[in-house]
């Protein structure tokens, strides 16, 4: 974890003739941004893994039909089936899984007072009055909302509300144009309704997430939300 705190601290030293004292908070954006470059073929890959499936499913619905009694036959067929057209039903998840280790290793870092035996500097520096390392009940408890660090999180909130009403939009979208596949009998596989009801709304848990976690983790979460909202609006477009 020092390596990633001197990559860090290297990064808001570069910055900081630009951002002045909110240098790390750039520096985290920035690593965030680099992330999620180093992600995109992935991001790539599971936007035409995507199509790919969305153009199976009336294959996919003439094996449900033939199959219908016969569940691990079908189970079976559905899976030669995707190996046979060279789609993975998991490409999918593979963007997000690849930076969930980046995500904890900010948030380790601004959760930790210590670094090596040594203080943790990088808990000195804010985004403009709020620090990095603190969380939205630190800045209720200072101030209240209304306060320097409270009114920073105002405007993140402001901020993360639009780019989920955007994500919303754009799934609801999606899921019109790549409606969910229905079983053999012509009803709609078990468990699907409520997936469809409940995918819209993911974006709006981003909202959660920064009001619990420390700030600079919070930075990462809303950076990449953000660059997940343009990549799907121009690969799904």
């Amino acid at each position: 974890m020092s390596v990633f705190a001197s990559l860090v601290e290297h990064l808001a030293d570069l910055l900081q003739p630009l951002f002045g004292t909110s240098a790390a908070a750039a520096a985290i954006v920035l690593f965030t941004a680099l992330v999620r470059l180093l992600v995109h073929p992935l991001s790539r890959a599971a936007a035409r893994g995507q199509k790919a499936r969305t153009e199976l499913q009336p294959k996919i619905a003439e094996l449900r039909r033939k199959h219908a009694r016969n569940p691990e036959k079908l189970q079976r067929a559905v899976l030669e089936l995707h190996a046979e057209e060279k789609v993975s039903p998991l490409s999918g998840t593979l963007p997000s899984l690849c930076q969930l280790p980046a995500f904890f290793l900010l948030y380790h870092l601004f959760s930790s007072s210590t670094i090596g035996g040594q203080a943790n500097t990088l808990l000195t520096h804010q985004l403009l009055a709020a620090p990095l390392g603190g969380r939205w009940t630190d800045a209720l408890g200072d101030g209240g909302p209304a306060g320097d660090a409270g009114l920073v999180y105002v405007a993140l909130f402001a901020f993360v509300t639009g780019i989920a009403v955007f994500s919303y939009r754009l799934t609801k979208r999606t899921m019109a144009d790549r409606p969910m596949p229905a079983a053999g009998d012509g009803q709609q596989v078990p468990g699907l309704a409520t997936l469809t009801k409940v995918m819209p709304f993911m974006s709006f848990f981003t909202l959660l997430t920064v009001a619990v976690v420390p700030l600079a983790a919070a930075l990462y979460v809303v950076t990449s939300t953000t660059w997940s909202a343009a990549e799907r609006a121009f690969l799904y477009r």
